[in-house]
């Protein structure tokens, strides 16, 4: 089976996280660094991640408002998610994300980590949130 590539999409960093080859759990994976909205800053690096990985499907967070709208973060994983489908012709899944990030800072919280080391961690544990939160749905 080909693995799944899950995405937090911040507007500076995009956590990433893949899941095992039977698609039952998820492991963080790196950190990239850019500049939204330039797409062209990381298209070479998802590239190498989905040939690499034999990457089938992407998942990325949909951070929604409390209330279910969508703000402009929301809007931005849409678009990040139609620039995934257009240049990579894989299948995206939005995955409601609304309390990962929270729920990622309160495991390495929990684990006694370091605020700097917490900033360096946070966007890829929250992307296995994501991908896991996924993965447990299927």
């Amino acid at each position: 089976m080909n693995k799944v590539l899950g995405l937090d999409v911040g507007s500076k960093t995009i956590g990433v996280a893949i899941s095992d080859a039977l698609g039952w759990t998820a492991q963080g994976l790196t950190t990239i660094h850019w500049q939204e909205p330039e797409y062209d800053t990381v298209k070479d690096t998802f590239k190498q991640l989905i040939e690499e990985h034999t990457i089938e499907k992407v998942v990325i967070g949909f951070p929604k408002n409390m209330n279910g709208t969508i703000g402009p973060r929301g809007e931005a994983s849409q678009e990040f998610g139609k620039f995934v489908e257009e240049n990579f012709s894989l299948d995206v899944v939005l995955w409601d994300e609304r309390l990962t990030t929270m729920a990622a800072e309160k495991v390495l919280l929990e684990a006694d980590m370091s605020r700097k080391k917490r900033k360096k961690v946070i966007d890829k544990m929250a992307a296995v949130m994501i991908l896991q939160g996924y993965l447990d749905s299927q």
